[in-house]
């Protein structure tokens, strides 16, 4: 529902500023576009859930998401459960609430979980593998084409609640980020985030902490 009004707000700002017939071809095609990503969610299995255009999902009964969440145009969902002749077991949760602007790109061959009430911006890659391992026993050689290489586990990604992610945001395996989190556009997160935390760069460090007290975001010296 949540979702649902907000798009109207912003149809709304948008026709009020065009001529009459370009204004319903908008609505009209902002319908169809509506039905069409409602009819996809619910074939999937996902409850008042919506999918823009051009959405792929690979592997879906490996992937749970809640009620109220929606996904723009481009975005790609993949758990891969089988690459060469590799197996994995992989798991992606998302919470209710989850919402993400275009070409999202969510990929697991572990465990992926994201919580309630996220808000991602465009372009943001999350994922739980790499192709190839480069540490330990049986390091990949560069001979190999990186396609070729098998798909190895950097660690699984846990994403608390009422975390926001800017544009273009590359989240690496291994990593925690607490509830309350921020982290600033085009940052490399390859370390925890702690929690009510505005993070930012790469390499990634803390901008600001909220203050309990004084119920404000401080910056960190």
């Amino acid at each position: 529902m949540k979702s649902l009004t907000y798009r109207l707000q912003q149809l709304s700002i948008i026709t009020s500023n065009e001529t009459f017939p370009f204004s319903f071809f908008r609505l009209m095609s902002w319908a169809y576009r509506l039905l069409e990503g409602r009819v996809y969610a619910y074939i999937i299995g996902w409850k008042k859930c919506h999918v823009g255009h051009g959405f792929k999902i690979i592997g879906s009964k490996y992937i749970s998401v809640g009620e109220g969440s929606s996904f723009g145009a481009g975005a790609w969902i993949d758990a891969v459960s089988k690459y060469m002749e590799y197996s994995y077991d992989p798991k992606i949760k998302i919470g209710k609430n989850f919402q993400a602007s275009q070409k999202l790109h969510l990929s697991a061959i572990g465990h992926l979980e994201i919580g309630d009430d996220c808000l991602f911006g465009s372009s943001v890659y999350v994922s739980d593998h790499n192709h190839g391992s480069y540490r330990g026993d049986l390091q990949s050689q560069p001979q190999i084409p990186p396609v070729e290489r098998g798909l190895f586990s950097a660690g699984s990604v846990k994403i608390g609640s009422n975390v926001w992610i800017g544009d273009n945001v590359v989240i690496l395996g291994g990593v925690v980020i607490g509830n309350g989190a921020i982290v600033g556009a085009n940052s490399v997160v390859t370390k925890n985030v702690p929690e009510n935390t505005i993070v930012a760069g790469s390499p990634l460090r803390v901008i600001k902490r909220f203050n309990e007290g004084t119920k404000t975001w401080d910056l960190i010296a």
